[in-house]
């Protein structure tokens, strides 16, 4: 068997191997290094004297010395202390009786909660349990459609994916070689368009078929202004500020993204102090689990480092890019095809699963078609909404499913998710279509590429 064949037959047992639920990190590593040993193989040399073990450890070292990649877990323990701030509450409540007047105001206080919450988290998990216990309660007693409901919660929870400070574009820029701050500014339209696309579809529905959406009773919505004001100014307003001052500081050039969620970090926990919701037990808990999740990201990193070098040393790089090569393709047809590939693999896969092991290959790809690596990842991330919504394997719907009523079945939830999956796909296009809604913004600020 030729070495091509050998790293094709190599990627086919990853597939596999993650399908049946083996952790993803160490099977890119013991897969890189098993083959990487039969790719470096010298006669009569001792076992440890093969290279591979040298790539392994270079790779290691390599990624956990990468400067982009100390801004995860710092994003992540900011998002956690938020989190666990008890703000979430308020900002529902606050929001729902501000948008009293909207046709679906749950529905659409319920997208303006999560684009919110899930700016200061990133984490899906987290953002469509949350509002699944807090807000679907509220719209199935207002007699919202139980579809309805599932899916906004559920399309709203994964915009974290998508709008900055976004841990999945950190990932992509280090994998790609781009800038964070340029891909945050890049993604930051196409986020809150992809989340005003969402309203207007709820707005839709609410005013054609008003029977799924109901108004809220008079008695409800029925406070002074200045008490909203005064709620929104408790729960809206801190929130936003701690993140408009993360955000500005990383793209009006203040700071660096690890620099500015070192202050996104320490904001959240004086947030949180000031809600008096500081416990040790929260704080000892975030600290947990930004350690754990960062420590899957890093490990991932490692293995597709080293599985990517091993793969590309027997050739499956080069079979792959002389087939699509091959096919004749142009810059928009192959954005399809990548795009549907993308799509597809987010069925059995995680979002850092198909960045750090299947992003690599079309990034030789992008660079041959000339297509701006930059809009690719916004197209990407776009793209990945798509995988926590679309059955058989929606995470969001399992999240939701596992926080909401015993009547509310897993297969009406995937229902609703439907349509919003319609949503993403349209909104998709209209940035094929007009890549300025993406590429404006990074141009504005930093000038032309």
């Amino acid at each position: 068997m030729s070495d091509p064949a050998v790293a094709l037959a190599m990627m086919g047992i990853l597939v596999f191997v993650i399908c049946i639920g083996y952790p993803v990190a160490f099977t890119l590593m013991a897969l890189g290094v098993g083959f990487g040993y039969y790719g470096y193989y010298q006669a009569g040399q001792a076992f440890f004297d093969n290279r591979v073990f040298y790539l392994l450890t270079q790779n290691t070292f390599t990624v956990l010395n990468n400067d982009a990649l100390v801004s995860i877990p710092l994003f992540l323990l900011m998002g956690y202390l938020v989190e666990r701030a008890n703000i979430l509450d308020n900002l529902f409540r606050s929001l729902q009786i501000a948008l009293k007047h909207v046709p679906g105001s749950l529905a659409v206080a319920t997208l303006a909660t999560c684009a919110l919450f899930a700016t200061a988290t990133g984490i899906v998990g987290a953002v469509v349990t949350l509002m699944g216990l807090l807000a679907l309660p509220q719209m199935l007693k207002a007699g919202y459609d139980s579809r309805l409901a599932a899916g906004v919660i559920c399309a709203g929870g994964c915009l974290g994916i998508l709008i900055p400070p976004s841990i999945m574009l950190i990932v992509y820029g280090a994998m790609a070689g781009e800038s964070v701050v340029k891909l945050y500014a890049a993604a930051m339209v196409p986020g809150f368009f992809l989340a005003g696309m969402y309203v207007v579809y709820v707005i839709g529905v609410a005013i054609v078929k008003p029977e799924k959406a109901p108004r809220l009773p008079k008695e409800e919505g029925n406070i002074p202004v200045a008490q909203v004001v005064v709620l929104l100014a408790k729960s809206f307003l801190p929130l936003s500020l701690l993140i408009l001052s993360v955000l500005g500081a990383i793209m009006f050039g203040i700071a660096t993204p690890t620099e500015a969620a070192a202050v996104g970090a320490l904001g959240a926990a004086l947030l949180a102090a000031a809600y008096r919701s500081l416990t040790w037990q929260g704080l000892r808990e975030s600290v947990f689990l930004t350690a754990r999740t960062s420590a899957m990201v890093c490990w991932l990193f490692v293995g597709s480092a080293t599985f990517a070098s091993v793969f590309a040393y027997l050739g499956g790089n080069q079979i792959i890019q002389q087939f699509v090569t091959h096919l004749n393709l142009n810059p928009i047809t192959f954005m399809l095809l990548a795009q549907v590939i993308i799509f597809l693999l987010g069925w059995p896969l995680e979002w850092t699963e198909i960045i750090i092991i299947f992003v690599p290959i079309f990034l030789p790809l992008v660079a041959h078609f000339g297509i701006d690596p930059i809009l690719f990842g916004v197209l990407i991330a776009l793209n990945l909404q798509t995988a926590f919504l679309s059955p058989p394997m929606a995470m969001s719907a399992y999240y939701l499913k596992g926080v909401s009523p015993p009547h509310v079945l897993l297969t009406q939830i995937f229902s609703g998710c439907m349509p919003f999956v319609y949503v993403v796909i349209v909104t998709m296009l209209m940035v094929y279509i007009f890549p300025g809604i993406a590429l404006w913004l990074p141009g504005l600020l930093y000038g032309p590429k």
